[in-house]
């Protein structure tokens, strides 16, 4: 006769574990985190097992050179864009002067606009048929290029221009909020002390910043190694170049995945020294009541000094490649019926739409899946999965389209010795390559989005919600969306938007004749036909200009 009064029989630690890690939640979130890390994975495992190794030669010919440029472009890129950035945040949050009010938010806006676009923009207002070097001609009487010196347009001086020009926003904005957040004890400490503007900067703004400056140019390098339409604009060779030549020119994928290894190092150092920096970015102010710095009103000569050096880097990043995007593109209104160009559009909405969605919602199960698992594991993978947003697009071309590739082929193969019809490429002859990389480039952007939005709701909600019998899904939908639905609009923007501007993957991973903005505006300035490639542009730029105008409403 059994015993009524036993208690029921309990699983054994180890079991209890098993059934958590096969729940839906965990194991999905194990699963997105696999496909992101999935493409890094895949470089690495191609670059060490090459069939065909040319890694000695590339040593010995195209490498050196390839890591010299990228050398010189990020250490130059990022000294340019740490100084204007650094130096425009100082002005900017302790004086004011004429048009400060308004240059605290224009100096966002090369935010809107691609490195390629300036790059094109840029070529087309200084060579030789330009209208600078046409108008110096008809002036002064020149009548060929003998008669006078102008730079190279075409060079890596100018790759620098133009990088920095789009870039330093990111070290702007970090620069502005960490001497926003400085106390005026600390000035007013300075100062009566006998230092000086310089002094002030230097001794007091610079150190307590440095960390937010230096993670801001570590963006800044991350950037210019992922950069490839302006490079290639300007005939440089990177090893993002390179990725591209090796691959698609000499037909050696092996060697292209080894030089994407290389820009995984890196870009793996970069991540480190941003993450070094992104610790000590705190300061305490051991003052009872934060009071924010006054700002000291400029007059004179040094009000028109500051108003100049604020506006020059929105002139050179905005100002000028909008206005000559914009003239090109108002010259024959035609071009904006292309139907060329309205299947660009409508390729670059759709699949960037649905790159958003599928990255947005990836993200936040993930996060709620990782939340709700608790093991050492998923909390583990949640933070390498943002390694996707720092990889050049070129190297997740690299890793995602070799294994899809193969994947493709098997499918295709198994499915007409089933049936008997070729079905052709699933993967890689369709869109779904595209927002699989776009996916994989911006998972950080949602997952990071999530997490912080999760963070801000406190644990007693979801508990009591459970309490009162809901499911874990229910939760999710019924108290968790209502409070982060704001954070997951803006990560649907700004995915959507990057997925617009992304070049490097796109140009890779396209199906045949498949365009998108991004791709139509590098095909058509690479023929040196600016006015079709225009319209495609100045659509671009509209959509960065939507995100700016969220960053700047987040950031005031």
């Amino acid at each position: 006769m059994s015993d009524l009064t036993a208690p029921p029989r309990t699983r054994p630690q180890w079991q209890r574990r098993f059934v958590q890690s096969l729940s839906p939640w965990s194991f999905g979130a194990l699963l997105i985190a696999a496909i992101v890390l999935l493409p890094i994975l895949s470089v690495v495992w191609i670059a060490l097992t090459p069939g065909d190794n040319i890694w000695p030669h590339l040593i010995s010919t195209t490498l050196p050179r390839y890591l010299t440029n990228t050398a010189i472009l990020m250490g130059c890129v990022g000294l340019l864009s740490g100084l204007v950035g650094t130096g425009a945040a100082w002005l900017i949050s302790r004086y004011t002067f004429p048009f400060s009010r308004w240059l605290e938010w224009l100096l966002l806006l090369p935010l809107a606009i691609p490195a390629y676009v300036g790059a094109y923009a840029l070529v087309d207002m200084f060579e030789y048929a330009g209208p600078v070097q046409t108008g110096l001609r008809q002036m002064m009487g020149w009548t060929t290029s003998r008669d006078y010196w102008f730079p190279q347009i075409r060079s890596i001086g100018s790759a620098v221009v133009v990088l920095t020009a789009a870039l330093y926003p990111y070290v702007y904005l970090l620069a502005r909020a960490a001497f926003r957040e400085q106390s005026a004890a600390s000035e007013e400490v300075a100062r009566s002390l006998g230092a000086g503007h310089w002094g002030r900067f230097a001794r007091v703004g610079l150190p307590l910043a440095r960390p937010a400056i230096a993670a801001g140019i570590a963006i800044v390098m991350m950037e210019t190694v992922n950069d490839f339409g302006a490079v290639d604009y300007f005939a440089v060779q990177t090893l993002t170049t390179g990725i591209f030549s090796v691959w698609l020119e000499s037909g050696n994928a092996a060697g292209a995945a080894q030089i994407a290894s290389v820009v995984l190092v890196l870009v793996i150092f970069l991540v480190g020294l941003e993450k070094s920096s992104r610790r000590r970015i705190r300061f305490f102010n051991l003052s009872i009541r934060h009071r924010p710095v006054d700002r000291i009103t400029l007059r004179g000569l040094p009000a028109m000094i500051a108003t100049a050096l604020c506006f020059f880097p929105f002139a050179l990043g905005f100002l000028l490649p909008a206005s000559v995007i914009l003239s090109h593109a108002l010259g024959r209104a035609e071009r904006w019926a292309d139907p060329a160009l309205l299947s660009a559009l409508f390729n670059t909405v759709t699949v960037g739409g649905i790159a958003a969605v599928v990255t947005v919602l990836a993200g936040v199960f993930m996060v709620y899946g990782v939340r709700l698992s608790g093991r050492k594991l998923p909390r583990i993978l949640l933070p390498l999965t943002t390694i996707g947003y720092a990889a050049p697009g070129a190297v997740l071309g690299v890793g995602l389209l070799i294994p899809l590739a193969a994947l493709d082929h098997r499918v295709a193969d198994a499915i007409e010795l089933v049936t008997g019809v070729d079905v052709g490429l699933l993967l890689t002859g369709s869109a779904t390559a595209l927002v699989l990389a776009y996916t994989v480039r911006f998972f950080a952007i949602a997952q990071g989005a999530a997490d912080a939005a999760m963070g801000r709701v406190s644990p007693s909600l979801p508990m009591a919600a459970r309490s009162l019998g809901r499911t874990q899904g229910q939760v999710l939908g019924q108290v968790y969306y209502p409070l982060i639905r704001g954070s997951i609009a803006s990560a649907l923007l700004l995915v959507f938007v990057d997925c617009v501007k992304e070049l490097p993957a796109t140009l890779l991973l396209r199906p045949f004749n498949y365009n998108t903005l991004a791709t139509r505006v590098h095909d058509q300035a690479s023929l040196e036909n600016l006015g079709d490639a225009s319209p495609a542009a100045i659509l671009v730029i509209l959509v960065g200009l939507a995100a700016v105008g969220f960053l700047a409403r987040a950031n005031r």
